[in-house]
């Protein structure tokens, strides 16, 4: 009777938690990219993402399409490794910008993304450049710039001016770099016959909110870093709800963060200046800084300078340009509390794919090592557990003998390990080294652009989205998508059989409701490890391999036998 209440009550808990955590893995814990191919007749077709591109900018009434809006103003071709656009003269701004080196999916057609597009197309995002002040012509949306080149490049700097009617003349010297980064300089020249107050300002401007979600392990939207300190605080929600928010701060950025990408503007990092976070009636959302006015006098010229990252968040150019003095624009990923963890496994794994030329290769290696690594404590972790099986008949003793005084029974068990010199602890050291790790490619599989679509082997097209070959749909010969909990890959169903063969070979716990938990925990985790990316997946089902490789062998050589029901084993020797 006890037994079957116990079974069921192990079910009801495990159905719980299976259904529970799909619940909350939807709220707060996003696993993984949406998948980038789908099962047709057993072969992986490419999924389109038309809405890969960030959904941004502020819109006039009408949208119309992009080319036409493109072809309506003067323009300067931007031409870099990684970038291609223009800049637009009306109004000085930014706002026609593909990363060359990422595409919406894996289709080989596929466009690259769009990052940017100009107010009045779809999705428009956009920078611009600026200046404010009092009793003085000033440049505005609407001024056409002049400027002295056709082509932004590295090495190839364009200057856009504009003069005023009272002789004040004003300059914007753009230059872009290989990676990401526009440096800016601002000037105006005071040829008239008083003096000016002026003050330079850059905004980011786009049009909604961005389709990713932000969660509390990933944080999409505005941020900024204010004063040396990242801030995460605010979602577009927030800014609608609560409304416009101002920071004083010497240095640091502001702008919008998606998953991937990011477009922020940079002021001077040794002066002061306001920056704010603003959501207009109509939707759009807006970050800008300026700093104070400045009097410019006649004769006289005042250059402020200043810097615009629209790109990838990839970590080493975030790095770079964190060295070079952009103050922890290294923050633009959000690593969460674990980042002096995390990144150098991910330094580690991308050093990897570099020598290999394959992520999931790398994984693997990746997986080698941390074992190789951890092997002296999972050899601890097999002692023990062998002698836990050496105890087991003394234990199943003291539990009959002592079965109507739990108190009693702990004490002898605790009395029995002191005696017999084991630490029944131990063996979930390792258990507690792999959560970190788990966490730590969890999070590099998350929010790292690096290793987005890209693909392992076989069917594994996209190691950032879940393991699309299901037998659920009979690897898609059903022509219908089972939900993500319960499309259970090839990968998810590997990780809970070997899972199981693990437990199998491990002790049995004493507790029948332990014993029963333990037994149905492999296949609950099959289905938690569902919707997760690929490339965790891959990890784990490695680990647990090489673990059934490492287990084997130290059985061999401590001769305990394979079976988790044997009790004799051959005397475990101490020093």
């Amino acid at each position: 009777m006890n037994q079957q209440r116990n079974l069921m009550l192990a079910i009801l808990l495990s159905a719980l938690v299976l259904f529970g955590w799909s619940f909350f893995a939807q709220k707060w814990l996003p696993t993984a990219n949406p998948p980038a191919t789908r099962t047709v007749n057993g072969k992986q077709v490419p999924l389109p993402k038309p809405n890969a591109s960030p959904s941004p900018t502020t819109a006039p009434a009408v949208v119309r399409d992009r080319a036409a809006v493109l072809g309506e103003t003067p323009r300067v071709a931007i031409d870099t490794p990684r970038l291609k656009g223009s800049v637009n003269l009306k109004g000085a701004q930014i706002d026609d910008l593909v990363l060359t080196q990422h595409r919406e999916s894996i289709a080989k057609d596929s466009p690259a993304i769009r990052l940017l597009s100009p107010a009045g197309a779809p999705d428009a995002y956009f920078s611009r450049l600026g200046w404010t002040g009092d009793g003085v012509a000033l440049p505005d949306p609407s001024t056409v710039w002049t400027a002295s080149g056709t082509r932004l490049a590295p090495g190839s700097p364009v200057t856009l001016s504009w003069t005023n009617p009272t002789g004040q003349r004003f300059d914007i010297r753009l230059s872009v770099d290989d990676g990401y980064m526009f440096s800016v300089q601002q000037s105006v020249s005071n040829g008239g016959a008083a003096a000016v107050a002026v003050r330079p300002y850059a905004l980011v401007s786009r049009a909604t909110a961005s389709r990713d979600v932000s969660t509390w392990t990933t944080h999409v939207g505005p941020m900024g870093v204010f004063d040396g300190k990242a801030n995460y605080d605010w979602k577009y929600q927030d800014l609608e709800k609560k409304g416009n928010q101002s920071f004083s701060t010497t240095g640091g950025w502001v702008g919008f963060t998606d998953k991937y990408w990011l477009t922020a503007v940079i002021p001077d990092q040794n002066g002061a200046v306001q920056a704010s976070l603003q959501a207009s009636p109509h939707g759009s959302f807006q970050a800008d800084y300026s700093p104070a006015p400045a009097i410019v006098a006649p004769g006289k010229a005042l250059t402020y300078s200043s810097r615009i990252y629209a790109g990838a968040k990839e970590m080493r150019l975030l790095d770079r340009y964190t060295n070079e003095g952009v103050q922890k624009l290294d923050k633009a990923i959000d690593w969460g509390w674990f980042e002096w963890f995390m990144k150098p496994i991910f330094r580690l794994l991308l050093w990897l794919y570099e020598q290999i030329g394959n992520f999931g290769v790398a994984i693997l290696c990746l997986t080698i090592i941390i074992r190789t690594i951890m092997f002296p404590i999972a050899q601890k972790q097999f002692r023990s557990m062998a002698a836990m099986r050496v105890l087991q008949p003394k234990m199943k003793a003291i539990q009959e003998r002592h079965k109507d005084d739990k108190a009693r029974q702990q004490q002898e068990m605790l009395k029995l390990y002191q005696e017999e010199k084991v630490n029944p602890m131990a063996g979930c050291l390792p258990i507690l080294i792999q959560i970190p790790i788990f966490y730590a490619l969890y999070k590099t599989l998350l929010v790292s652009v690096e290793m987005r679509h890209k693909p392992f082997a076989l069917w594994i097209k996209d190691l950032s989205a879940p393991d699309p070959m299901t037998p659920v749909n009979l690897f898609g010969f059903l022509h219908f998508t089972p939900p993500a909990y319960l499309a259970l890959g090839v990968l998810p169903i590997l990780f809970g059989i070997t899972m199981y063969v693990q437990t199998r070979l491990n002790p049995p716990p004493t507790d029948p409701v332990q014993k029963q938990m333990m037994a149905i925990m492999p296949w609950f985790m099959m289905f938690v490890f569902a919707p997760f990316a690929a490339g965790l997946q891959l990890y784990y089902v490695c680990n647990n391999l090489f673990g059934l490789a490492q287990q084997a062998w130290l059985n061999r050589r401590y001769g305990t036998g394979y079976a988790p029901d044997v009790i004799e084993a051959k005397p475990i020797a101490r020093k």
